[in-house]
């Protein structure tokens, strides 16, 4: 199994060097690159093209959620989502945390997290999953809707609002997405296929109209049908 493919973004000298240090004495995981502010982190993870982009918000020149913008929106104009960007800082303010999400980045972690969780969060997050710290989750869904409801506004090509209501059984899944669970790992804890789950995925992203389950994630704990 080839490393995961990192870059640190992350202007404090010392978290930046004892992050580098601590990753690349575990397998698996392979540093290509840092930098200490935004402008230079934007170039390396643009030409570099790490699996996963660890970004400090607290950038100067331009923050990490600017810099996630950016570079998400570059992505997008090339028809290339290979490279995840975790967000890594101290800031746990509701305001901060919703507009990372909504600049694009696909997991979030707060800087107290152990080495352990932070190589976790890594491994969701390179396969494509949301990994959020449960600090933020907890954040999220104090301003969320009640859960009650278990349904989601989405808009149609007409712009009429239609509300979808999801299955139990799509619920169970949906709230092993945002657990960070592959779908191997979803079959193997409702006890069936993956086949099955990939329907249930599918019918879930379609129902929430998200591009994909990380978007669904954020979705479900922003609405409040997971936790």
């Amino acid at each position: 199994m080839n490393d995961i493919r990192i870059a640190l973004i992350e202007d404090h000298d010392l978290t930046r060097v004892g992050m580098r240090a601590a990753l690349q004495q575990k397998l698996g995981f392979r540093v290509v690159g840092e930098a200490s502010n935004g402008t230079d982190g934007l170039r390396l993870i643009t030409t570099a093209r790490p699996d996963v982009a660890i970004v400090d918000i607290g950038l100067p020149d331009m923050n990490g959620i600017e810099l996630t913008k950016r570079f998400k929106k570059a992505q997008a104009d090339a028809g290339c989502h290979n490279t995840k960007v975790l967000i890594l800082t101290l800031q746990d303010s509701e305001e901060v945390v919703m507009s990372a999400f909504a600049a694009g980045a696909d997991s979030y972690c707060m800087k107290d997290v152990s080495l352990h969780l932070l190589m976790e969060a890594l491994k969701v997050t390179h396969e494509g999953n949301a990994w959020i710290d449960p600090a933020i989750a907890r954040i999220v869904l104090r301003q969320s809707q009640k859960p009650a409801a278990r349904t989601i506004a989405c808009l149609s090509p007409g712009d009429e609002i239609q509300s979808y209501p999801l299955t139990e059984r799509e619920l169970e899944v949906l709230q092993l997405i945002v657990d960070g669970n592959s779908n191997a790992a979803i079959a193997d804890k409702l006890f069936i296929t993956v086949g099955t789950v990939k329907t249930h995925v599918r019918n879930i992203l379609n129902k929430l109209c998200a591009d994909d389950r990380t978007q669904a994630a954020v979705r479900a704990l922003r609405t409040g049908l997971a936790c």
